[in-house]
């Protein structure tokens, strides 16, 4: 028996709603924690559509600046965070302008 709702497809139990990107369309969402002073991970390796989330738990802000000029968070405020699309291929080594010897690499492929 089926029932047909704007586009919606509902056979046998089965929800459908059409036909289904491959996988490699799909962004994923990466997490990167500043905490202690430091990024985790240190090295992250991303596809480009990729968004990638850097979350501040340390109790004081941090800044996610590319110096190469890729890109640049601004002060993350303590409990908040700075969502990046990664777009453009290339190794963007980045630090924290506020804490220059915390650093970490994004790698886009």
């Amino acid at each position: 028996m089926r029932f047909r709702v704007a586009a919606l497809w509902i056979t046998a139990g089965l929800v459908l709603t059409g036909p289904v990107p491959p996988a490699s369309a799909r962004p994923v969402m990466h997490t990167v924690v500043i905490e202690g002073t430091s990024f985790e991970p240190q090295t992250l390796t991303v596809r480009a559509g990729d968004i990638v989330v850097w979350v501040n738990k340390d109790p004081f802000p941090h800044t996610v600046t590319a110096p190469s000029g890729g890109f640049d968070s601004k002060n993350i405020a303590p409990g908040k965070s700075w969502k990046y699309v990664a777009r453009k291929t290339g190794v963007f080594p980045y630090i924290c302008t506020l804490h220059p010897t915390m650093k970490a690499t994004l790698r886009v492929e």
